[in-house]
């Protein structure tokens, strides 16, 4: 088990060469106040003085040191710590039995200590400036001793209240933030450094812990300065843990005092000292404190966490290798024949596009209707909800088909209702369906203009290694649709057109409807005829222009009959005549019966004024109408005019419902999916267009890089676990 905590080193070196920070490896976070002792423990466990000390905030960048033991026989470096190339030649050993060396100084190799605490001042105030500043980008220290035991340690800046120098006024903030993002690390063990000269209940280094590990299974407290207490006080209780409990264990330690630093007492007499201090204040827990305890005590905390935590991050780093895999696969491999890369892209775009249209995409969207699916609802929901909210009498008043048909009717005043105004009326609303039609035509082509973006984003990826491409062939699609839009329209126009060509007033549905309404004006007049007064014998109703008697099929037939009969032929103008003829008949008779019931059926219209005398009158003058009650006739002629126009308005609305789908699908989506493919390769596949189309994003080889690095440091990680669980050292 004691070749886990070198595992973890491999794996931290694994990831430090790529830079990444993805995984949250076993690790010491040493957590404390400011001037609570914390770079005097690390240095205790070292035995080196290689941290920068003094007064106020020292340590300004977190520092991850790990502490690598080597056997002291063995003064070389093994091939994979030692071996560096210097102008050609391969240099394996080192004077010396410890050294360090840094992970941003690359190869070099520091054997005096000295120069390793102004490596640290240095790389510290490059980042976080001479003037207490702080900063949360960690240097990565190794150090190689035999008189170490294997440990990863992070010194983390002291927890301090009142900004100092240059530093900002939410230092407190700052740095509360920097402890909580390591400790938070659940792989990580908190070392909770407390001076022994203040009080335990006021300990920060436990409270901030306590926020991160309440239950305090990752928590080791230290108590340090325990030679500094006042005279008369120990830290029996405190170390016994009856204060403050702690789970892991509380240890007691001894630092070198500032005189002694200042007159460079060796770390190992002051470990002798520390331990003749414990002997004689603490006998009886002389041999549970102290840093060669402490020592001892993190590495077995380590191990075991390490042991812990191994199965969870073999998963981890599984999953991620998978992840990048396929991150990487996404970029691509590099180009090499550029011929078939773009012929390659450009059959997988138009395959795509039209698959969205089929519904037969890789990617489905789930989040709204996308491609042909929205195509179909814009037919059948959007254009034939549009249609059927179309009223086939809107903007049509009484007053207007009342109008047309005088209109229609010219200086004779009409016997019956004349066709032409019926055609002019239904014109005129036929040819409000052509609006929604083209709407539907717009309304389609967005949405294959949005098919483009969604192939872009889902199904091939690949297009974004190549902007230029990607822009290349959206140009070249918005040109193919473009250019069938107004076919497109036109058709649709024409649709319309055609229906307005010719009004078939002989179509089966409406001659139906014609049909119903004749039977509706006979019963119309039977009911007059049951009406007619009885000062009128009814034996004189059946009486001819002479006084003769008329057979039953010479009786003057329905209006609607009669305006069969007015555009069949020369006979409407005896019928005409024999009607208009004399003033005796059931006809004439009913008509002034209807003049003299006006009180009741018909107001009085308004007369234009009398002209004053003196002046000239303009019979061109039309006078302003005052709104009155139709006559019973003129109620019953837009009646009918009505009811024909919605008949044959509702027919050329099912016909338009149905013919706009079908000539959209076929002059656009259809001709758009069977050109796509030719019209890309006709202008994109050129020789000339091969380099500039191929052309990668700036940082598209970057990212590739970057992903294969991670995923070769993911692989060796991998290796690494799989090598110790093959050793069953878990």
């Amino acid at each position: 088990m004691e070749a886990l905590i070198p595992v973890i080193n491999k794996l931290q070196d694994v990831f430090n060469t790529v830079g990444a920070d993805i995984i949250q490896l076993p690790q010491i976070v040493v957590v404390g106040t400011q001037s609570s002792g914390k770079s005097s423990v690390l240095e205790s466990l070292v035995g080196r003085d290689i941290l920068p000390r003094g007064t106020g905030i020292v340590t300004r960048r977190p520092l991850i040191l790990q502490l690598v033991h080597i056997d002291s026989e063995d003064r070389r470096k093994t091939s994979e710590e030692n071996e560096s190339k210097r102008n050609g030649r391969l240099y394996r050993g080192i004077e010396g039995e410890e050294w360090g060396k840094f992970l941003h100084t690359k190869n070099k190799i520091y054997t005096d200590f000295e120069m390793i605490r102004q490596e640290i001042d240095t790389e510290t105030e490059r980042l976080s400036g001479n003037n207490k500043g702080i900063s949360d980008d960690p240097i990565h220290l190794k150090v190689f001793s035999p008189h170490v035991v294997n440990l990863t340690l992070v010194d983390l800046p002291g927890i301090t209240k009142v900004p100092v120098g240059d530093q900002p006024k939410d230092i407190e903030i700052q740095i509360r933030e920097l402890i909580l993002k390591y400790i938070s690390n659940p792989n990580s063990i908190i070392l909770a450094v407390t001076a022994a000269n203040t009080d335990m209940a006021t300990s920060e280094a436990l409270k901030v812990a306590r926020e991160v590990d309440p239950d305090g299974r990752r928590t080791l407290a230290v108590v340090t300065k325990l030679d500094l207490m006042d005279a008369g006080t120990d830290a029996m209780d405190v170390l016994m843990g009856r204060v403050i409990p702690v789970k892991l264990g509380i240890i007691g330690v001894v630092n070198r005092s500032q005189l002694d630093i200042n007159q460079r007492k060796l770390v190992a007499d002051s470990i002798r000292d520390e331990y003749a201090f414990l002997q004689k204040k603490y006998p009886s827990l002389a041999n549970r404190n102290g840093t060669k305890y402490l020592a001892r005590t993190l590495n077995r905390l380590l191990m075991h966490h390490i042991r812990d935590c191994l199965p969870e991050l073999k998963t981890r780093i599984n999953v991620l290798a998978a992840q990048y895999q396929s991150l990487l696969n996404s970029y691509g491999e590099p180009v090499e024949d550029k011929s078939a890369t773009l012929l390659q892209l450009i059959t997988k775009f138009a395959a795509e596009y039209c698959h969205t249209i089929e519904g037969t995409a890789k990617y489905i969207e789930t989040a709204e209707l996308c491609g042909g699916a929205r195509i179909c609802y814009i037919f059948h929901e959007t254009f034939g909800r549009t249609l059927e909210s179309v009223d086939p009498l809107g903007g049509l008043t009484t007053i207007d088909v009342l109008t047309a048909i005088r209109n229609a009717t010219g200086p004779r005043p009409a016997l019956f209702v004349p066709e032409v105004s019926f055609e002019l009326l239904v014109k005129r609303q036929v040819k409000r369906l052509e609006e929604p039609s083209l709407r539907c035509v717009e309304l389609v082509h967005e949405e294959m203009q949005r098919i483009i973006q969604h192939c872009s984003n889902y199904s091939t990826q690949e297009l974004l290694r190549f902007p230029k491409l990607h822009d290349a062939i959206v140009e070249v699609v918005t040109s193919l649709l473009r250019k069938r839009l107004p076919v497109t329209n036109e058709m649709v126009h024409n649709l319309v057109a055609i229906e307005l060509a010719y009004i078939n007033t002989k179509h089966p549905d409406f001659a139906d409807a014609c049909g119903l309404m004749n039977n509706n004006i006979e019963e119309q007049r039977r009911n007059r005829m049951r009406d007619l007064p009885t000062a009128v014998p009814r034996d004189k109703s059946l009486k001819g222009p002479g006084g003769q008697s008329l057979s039953p099929t010479e009786l003057p037939a329905p209006e609607g009959e009669l305006a069969k009969a007015a555009s069949s032929g020369p006979q409407s103008s005896s019928v005409s005549d024999q009607i208009d003829s004399g003033t005796g008949n059931w006809r004439g008779m009913l008509r002034r019966g209807e003049e003299n019931a006006g009180g009741e059926r018909a107001m009085a219209v308004a007369l234009p004024a009398s002209p004053q005398k003196g002046h000239a009158v303009n019979l061109l003058d039309v006078p302003v109408p005052v709104s009155r009650k139709l006559s019973a006739r003129e109620q019953r002629d837009c009646e009918v005019i009505e009811r024909l126009i919605k008949s044959y308005f509702l027919i050329v609305r099912k016909n338009i419902q149905d013919s706009v789908p079908k000539a959209v699908m076929h002059f656009l989506v259809n001709h758009v999916k069977d050109c796509l493919q030719s019209e890309l390769v006709g202008q994109l596949y050129k020789t000339v267009l091969l380099d500039d189309l191929l052309t990668e994003s700036e940082d598209m080889a970057q990212r590739r890089t970057e992903a294969a690095d991670m995923l070769k440091a993911l692989q060796k990680a991998s290796q690494v676990i799989a090598e110790i669980r093959e050793t069953h050292m878990w």
